[in-house]
Formats: structure tokens, C-alpha cells, sequence
């Protein structure tokens, strides 16, 4: 099998390549063409590839003359959409790093694209495949909670200064709502089976603003808040808000579930060793990566041509809620949650 990595410019683009490495008889090949215009220390490129030894292409056009099996797009957020059409009419399997696109419309076209070529098209939230979450949603599932009134998440890490296209709008989207919200966003929607029907958002950039205590140019701390049909609440603390030096781990993504008959904690990324050292943060965790999962969860798709969750659709909804979220810091007013039909 053949998996090509398409850009370095995203920070899992390491994990994944080193998931794939793991993932046994897998040729795997990058390319990153716009490296060389990345801020000087930004690592990629060929250089990159060697450290992470895997093959590399110096243009996107060698890549798909290599014919991949599959391909894991890494690039700015903003290119998602052309890359993963593109893959559609190579006819070849996609792995979408999240958000899945930067608005609706660009989310429907790569879902439209892959049904219309019948080729795989997946969304990269790996806190799926982490085994204490499968715990929480069965237990939900059962009925051990009840009803569920309301969650209360978090996804909160520090601004990712080794890529400085995370906080230009142009390349990004946005801050902190668009990089933070759409991974509790996914757990959200699998594990209450429904979307909320009311978004409201709030942010700033108070935490962890830009050079010389400027304003950042996009939001560094944002809250949603979600209403359900049924009259169930959440709430989702993306922020930016870990202080430069502290590792994104432990509490990185947090939900705690409220229900008429009990109430449930999990913190998928707690069980590590965290700290620091000359060379910076550490983190270290065990048990099988999450990454890896999301890997084998991906190639199994690969080899039989039927997507595996989390989806393209899974994908779209939760860019569904960003696009929501925006509507509502512009207006400062709660809005109507709009799916679209697909």
C-alpha cells in the first residue's frame, strides 16, 4: 500500500507519518512545497522527510504520479478543500487532518466530491479511539447517567507558535474556535446521537496575546455554549490559554457529562508523564497512541474502500458548529444551528 502525506505545514504530520512507519508494509511518501516560505525554524521539506524517514516528491504533481493508495492531507487548513477534491478524482482515499474545511460550503463540496468519485473520505479526530471515551459512550448508551442534562468540556492548549500560519485568518480560518472546538464538537455529536439546535460564542484574546502584548490577529480564548432539543446543555472551553513551556497534555480535552441518575468524568489525554527540560515542555504517554488508532482505523478503509468513523459527514458537522459559532460572536446573539442535507 501507498500513503502519501500531503504537507508538513500541520504539527500531526508528524505523528501520523511516524503512526504509518508503525503501521507496518506501508510505502510512505510526503511532499511540502511551501516550505521555503514558512518563517525561518519552521522545519520541512525534504529535510523533514529524511528525519522522518519517509520518501519524498518535490512538487504535489510527483506525488500523484506516484499513484497513492491514500492520502493523509496536512496542509493549511484553507487547502483542504482543493486537496481532498483533487484526491477524489485521482480516486484516492483521503485522511483530513480537522477541521475538515474552513466553511460549510467548502466542506459540502469534498463530501460531494468523494460520493461522487465513491472513494473514501475521513476526518482525523483521534480522541474517537481512545478507550475511555468508548467507555463513556456505552455507559451513556446503557443508561447508567439517565437522561443527560449537560457536559461540560474543555479543549485547552497553548497557541502552536511552531506554525505561524495557525493565527493568520487567511490560511487558518480562525483561532482557537476553529483549531479547538470541532474535536469535542465530534465526541459531542457521537455521543448524544443528535446536534444541538443553538449555538452561542463568545472569545477574546486576552490569554496568550501576540508579540510585544498586541492583540493576537485571531481569538485566543473563545466558550460555546449548545442547546439541545430535548432541553440538554453543553458547553466547550476552546481556549489557547496554556502559558508558553507547558505541555499540551493531561487536561487537554476534558468532558464532564451530567445526567438525571449520575455523572461522568473522563480526560482521554491524562494518563502521561508531563514536564520540562532544558530543550522545553515534555509529554509522554502510554498505552497504544491515539494517532496509531486513527491510523489503522484509516488504511482498514484504504484496503476495502468503505470510510470508517469518524467520516467526511462527521467532519462537515462539526464545521457546521464553527461556522455557527462565528455567526454568533459577529451578531453576539445565540443562532439557529443550519446542517444543510447532507
Amino acid at each position: 500500500m501507498r500513503i502519501g502525506l500531503l504537507s508538513f505545514a500541520h504539527l500531526h504530520a508528524t505523528e501520523y507519518a511516524a503512526a504509518l512507519r508503525r503501521a507496518g508494509d506501508i510505502e510512505i511518501a510526503a511532499c511540502d512545497p511551501g516550505h521555503a516560505d514558512r518563517p525561518t525554524g519552521e522545519l520541512g521539506g525534504r529535510a523533514l522527510a529524511d528525519a522522518l524517514g519517509v520518501g519524498y516528491f518535490e512538487t504535489e504533481e510527483d506525488l500523484w504520479a506516484w499513484r497513492p493508495d491514500g492520502v493523509v492531507i496536512c496542509a493549511e487548513n484553507v487547502r483542504h478543500r482543493e486537496l481532498a477534491v483533487r484526491a477524489a478524482s485521482e480516486g484516492v482515499a483521503v485522511l483530513c487532518e480537522k477541521p475538515l474545511a474552513t466553511s460549510l460550503a467548502d466542506a459540502a463540496e469534498m463530501l460531494d466530491a468523494a460520493r461522487a468519485a465513491g472513494t473514501v473520505l475521513m476526518t482525523a479526530f483521534p480522541v474517537r479511539f481512545a478507550p475511555v471515551y468508548a467507555e463513556l459512550r456505552a455507559a451513556v448508551r446503557r443508561g447508567d447517567l439517565g437522561r443527560i442534562v449537560s457536559v461540560a468540556a474543555t479543549n485547552c492548549g497553548g497557541v502552536p507558535t511552531t506554525r505561524g500560519w495557525f493565527v493568520d485568518p487567511a490560511l487558518s480560518g480562525g483561532g482557537a474556535l476553529t483549531d479547538h472546538v470541532v474535536h469535542v464538537a465530534d465526541l459531542l455529536a457521537d455521543l448524544l446521537d443528535e446536534d444541538p439546535v443553538e449555538v452561542y460564542a463568545i472569545a477574546n484574546t486576552i490569554p496568550n496575546p501576540g508579540r510585544d502584548g498586541a492583540a493576537a490577529p485571531v481569538e485566543t480564548a473563545g466558550l460555546v455554549s449548545l442547546r439541545y432539543r430535548d432541553g440538554a446543555i453543553a458547553s466547550i472551553d476552546c481556549s489557547w490559554s496554556r502559558p508558553p513551556g507547558r505541555p499540551n497534555a493531561g487536561d487537554l480535552v476534558t468532558l464532564t457529562v451530567v445526567g438525571t441518575e449520575g455523572v461522568a468524568e473522563i480526560a482521554p489525554f491524562a494518563g502521561v508523564l508531563t514536564g520540562w527540560n532544558s530543550k522545553g515542555a515534555v509529554a509522554a504517554g502510554y498505552g497504544a497512541p491515539l494517532d496509531d488508532l486513527l491510523i489503522r482505523a484509516f488504511l482498514d478503509a484504504v484496503r476495502t474502500g468503505e470510510a470508517r468513523q469518524p467520516d467526511a459527514r462527521a467532519g462537515y458537522h462539526t464545521v457546521a458548529l464553527v461556522e455557527a459559532a462565528y455567526r454568533s460572536l459577529t451578531g453576539a446573539v445565540p443562532v439557529r444551528l443550519e446542517m444543510g442535507n447532507r
